[in-house]
Parts: structure tokens; sequence; C-alpha cells
């Protein structure tokens, strides 16, 4: 007969088998291996490491490692993935970012919080940080030109549909005037170099412009992130007043594409390779000097196949002054763009964004951006 911590672990195994518990309760990675004991769901290791982090809550055991006891089980088999699901996370607001196995420490933690310690789903007056449409604060926002962190108000107004900063705290004007409807919002927490780091970019004259931001509390900067959904998500709702929320939401904010360094050329082919870091940001490829640099050097549109947009694993036969063996060609209508990477496997990765792009149809407000860079100066 098998014995007690055996046949708990067996019972463990069985009950991971049931609807929502192959998928952890948390970032949907699937195959969840630990448990929570005084919770009651599965989660997968790197989550129950940020459940130790809330110990007073949740007590979080190896469902293959571990002794379990008949009691802890029996807990876990009352509640279970989906019950707890329902119990906190009862209204989400739409726009509330929901982090995946894929995303930072930093939302995952703090999406852990907000549904275990904070219970900010089980009552929407615990989400008015980000859901009010206003929201003031100081945040560390790096120096343009000397990269010093320093400490600046931020002002965030749906009303206006602005995001807005300030360089002196008693400033009357703003520093800059963010319109919401170019804003966007991405962590980076290893380009920027803290846990915290949130990347803000918005068009000015059509160009793309970059600040780096972070707090020292997690849970403010992520409040950031999510008023920044809201009020974007609201501003859409009245632009596009027809359109669903799964048409909305990925547009509220985006990661980019793919980020990196190659070596580029330019125009006429005949100048030196130079390496430059690369962000592909929807439709539009920028590239820097530093990756943290405020402005990009130069940005090129990226338009569909049907466009006459393909990309191409090499360089011409006659091109020279690069360094960096593995080479890719950018076809547009008006001109080619050369590029070269340091190993194959960039280059594949590049190709396969660049691909994602070109497959991708145009949307008739793409014409438009695809315009204005063909008449850039």
């Amino acid at each position: 007969m098998a014995s007690d911590p055996e046949s708990n672990r067996q019972r463990l195994k069985q009950l991971i088998e049931k609807p929502g518990n192959g998928h952890c309760a948390d970032c949907g990675a699937a195959d969840p291996e630990w448990a929570s004991y005084t919770l009651g769901v599965f989660v997968c290791h790197s989550c129950s490491g940020l459940h130790r982090n809330i110990a007073q809550i949740s007590k979080v055991k190896s469902v293959l490692l571990d002794p379990w006891s008949s009691s802890e089980v029996q807990l876990v088999n009352s509640v279970g993935n989906n019950a707890a699901k329902a119990k906190y996370e009862q209204i989400v607001p739409a726009f509330y970012y929901r982090p995946t196995h894929k995303d930072c420490t930093l939302l995952r933690e703090q999406w852990i919080r907000a549904k275990y310690e904070r219970k900010e789903f089980m009552s929407a007056e615990k989400q008015e940080p980000y859901s009010a449409g206003y929201r003031e604060g100081f945040l560390w926002k790096r120096g343009r030109d000397n990269g010093q962190f320093l400490s600046r108000k931020f002002i965030l107004s749906e009303r206006e549909r602005v995001l807005k900063y300030f360089n002196k705290h008693d400033a009357r004007e703003p520093k800059a005037i963010m319109k919401l409807n170019t804003v966007n919002a991405t962590f980076q927490p290893q380009k920027i170099g803290t846990a915290h780091g949130l990347q803000i970019t918005y068009l000015k004259d059509n160009s793309t412009r970059n600040i780096f931001v972070y707090h020292e509390d997690g849970k403010e900067m992520v409040d950031w992130f999510n008023a920044i959904r809201a009020a974007r998500f609201h501003y859409l709702q009245v632009a596009y007043p027809g359109a669903s929320n799964s048409e909305l939401l990925p547009k509220l904010t985006r990661n980019y594409i793919k980020e990196g360094y190659m070596e580029k050329t330019g125009p006429k082919h005949t100048e030196g390779f130079k390496k430059r870091w690369f962000t592909m940001d929807d439709r539009r490829l920028m590239y820097f000097k530093d990756p943290l640099d405020a402005y990009a050097r130069g940005e090129v549109f990226i338009g569909s196949m049907n466009n006459s947009y393909t990309v191409l694993p090499s360089l011409p036969a006659n091109i020279q002054g690069y360094h960096w063996q593995f080479g890719i060609t950018i076809v547009t209508p008006d001109r080619k763009f050369l590029f070269a990477c340091e190993t194959e496997a960039d280059q594949e990765d590049w190709i396969a964004a660049f691909q994602t792009v070109i497959n991708r149809p145009m949307l008739p407000q793409e014409y438009a951006v695809e315009a204005y860079f063909k008449h850039k100066p």
C-alpha cells in the first residue's frame, strides 16, 4: 500500500489534470509544478518564487519534490485555479495588463500582489490609482544628454488627452506634451538597467521620441503603466466607436517586435557599414547610435508584400565595407536598405521579424504614414 506522502503526491498529480489547473494561475505557463497550499492554486516555478514574496498570504511547495499533508492536498482540491480566478479576478478592468510568462518580473509580481495581497480586483475603489483618468506624481527620468536620472513631475490627463512632464517641480509650462493618441509604454528593465524601467515613446512631427523612467516602488510604476493603458483605451473607444474590446486592447500598448544591433550603410551604399541599435516598432524600423538615445538617427517604414516590400537573406554582390557576414536587404518601392548581422541566428531572427510585418496587409491609416515617409526630406 502506498505511503501517505506518496498517495498525496499522486492525488496532486490528478488535481493538475482538472480543467484550469494545467496552466499557471498567474502567468498562464503550461504544466505548473508548484502549488500554493494556502491559496489553493497551481503555479509555475517562476511565479512560485514571486509567491514567496507574499509569504504571509501564500505558502508554496513543489508538487513533485516536497512532502504534502492530506489537509494541504484537500485545500488545493477544494479551490483550484478556476475557482481562485473567479474569486480574485472578479472585476479586472478590460485595459489592465495581464502578464504572461514572457513578461518581466515586475509586471508578474505586481499582478500577483494586486490579486492576492491587495485584492484590487474584488473592489473597484482599489483601482482608483489607474482608472481615475488623471494621475500625477514624480518619476526618475533619464536626462537626454547626460544620462543622469532626475526627479520629474508627470501628469496624465485623460480629459486633455495628454501625458506631460515638467523639468522643475514648480514649473508652470511642461517640458514635453505627449498626445495620448501616439503614446506607447513598454517595460525595458535590461535596456534601462533597473528592474522598474519603463520606456515611453510618442510622436513629435511624426518622428519617434523616447523617454526612459523608473520609480523605486514597483506598484507605482505598474500603476502608471496601467493608467496610460486606461487613458488610451478610453481615447480609442471614442475614436473607434464601433470597435470591440478585442480589437482595441492590442492597441493600448505594444512591445517591440525586435531590438538589437546590426550594421547599416547609407542610401548610396558606398559608405562603410556602421554598427547601430535597431528597434522594430510595428512598421517603423528605427536606428540609434545608443540604445538609450532620445531620438532615432533614422526611421524606415516597412509596408506589406502587397505593396512591393520584400526581405532578402543576403547583400548585393558588389557591396563592400561591412564586417559582419550575415547580410539582409529590405526592398521597398523606392530603394534598398542594406544591413549586416553578427551571427546567422541574428540574421534569421531579424528576417523573421521583418517577414512578420511584410506578411501583414497594410491598414488604411498606414498608407498615410507610408506617404509621409516617402516625402520626408
